[in-house]
């Protein structure tokens, strides 16, 4: 199922650690819904800015799978509001190009020693917060 043109429910809702752990990774209605609009409004938009693919690392993920992984308690991914994003280039460019396009999105996290960039878009108030972890 696409969310958008370029992004699909699979790749946004793909865990490895549910499939070694035999658990079903599949979200609500309202966390599709929230995928949807993370697809829609930020992902496919900053794609189209960047020209080439972005991996998802990690989208939805149902509470237990967080938990798993070792996410906070009220991840925006355990609500479809997040996905953590890898290009070749590092984190550092797509910054540069979510910071250049004036989207709207709730928190961009840079994830130096990682090196991903965890985006954030929800359905209504989004604070444009960038952190440095």
């Amino acid at each position: 199922m696409n969310l958008s043109q370029n992004f699909t429910l699979e790749e946004l809702t793909y865990s490895r650690t549910a499939v070694e752990n035999g658990l079903e990774n599949v979200p609500s209605p309202r966390a599709l819904q929230a995928l949807k609009n993370l697809s829609v409004y930020l992902l496919q938009p900053l794609r189209d800015r960047y020209g080439k693919t972005i991996a998802i690392t990690s989208g939805y993920r149902n509470e237990t799978v967080n938990l798993l992984v070792g996410g906070v308690k009220n991840s925006q991914h355990t609500k479809g509001e997040a996905a953590d994003c890898y290009i070749a280039e590092g984190p550092e460019k797509l910054l540069e190009i979510l910071k250049a396009s004036g989207l709207t999105f709730d928190q961009a996290i840079f994830y130096r020693r990682k090196k991903f960039l965890h985006l954030s878009y929800r359905e209504g108030f989004n604070r444009k917060q960038i952190l440095y972890r």
